[in-house]
């Protein structure tokens, strides 16, 4: 069975490049989603935040092992920040689509805190999920298009499992 999540931990270039070859993963899509306009561009995306949608295989892997890997490749600490991009575009949040989704999420942040790799506590919020809106083509598989890019992400820690 398939199914997606929507993550979005900074600059969706940085996520995607990390996370398409993870097993059990089918595609990546960047986008928008938690914001306030329908249709959103990059120009113009007011308090969305530069998100990916991550279609996986059940039999391959999991909810849980995909926010493993996603607290192990970015800053969770940073408030609308990583790297060098800063603003709510930037925040570290996860879109979850249902009440089980949300519950495996926030034990994964006790589970990170708990951890006290980061010296901050987690500051990932936890939406709704409403709507994800691709973001145009030159954002979809940008490093694989443009190698040596920009990326403000980077393997920091092998797995809090």
């Amino acid at each position: 069975m398939t199914k997606t999540a929507v993550l979005a931990g900074g600059c969706f270039w940085g996520l995607e490049e990390l996370f398409r070859d993870r097993p059990g993963v089918i595609a990546t899509e960047a986008g928008y989603t938690g914001g306030e306009n329908q249709s959103p561009t990059y120009e113009n995306h007011p308090g969305h935040a530069e998100a990916l949608q991550i279609t996986y295989d059940t039999d391959s892997t999991s909810f849980r092992n995909l926010l493993d890997f996603f607290f192990c490749v970015h800053n969770p600490t940073t408030l609308n920040q990583q790297g060098n991009d800063r603003g709510t575009s930037y925040r570290s949040a996860i879109f979850y689509e249902n009440e089980e989704e949300r519950k495996e999420a926030e034990a994964f942040i006790v589970r990170v805190n708990d951890s006290r790799r980061w010296k901050d506590p987690v500051v990932t919020t936890l939406e709704p999920l409403t709507a994800f809106y691709k973001a145009e083509e030159y954002h979809q598989d940008y490093l694989q298009k443009n190698p040596g890019g920009y990326t403000c992400h980077a393997v920091y820690f092998d797995s809090y499992l």
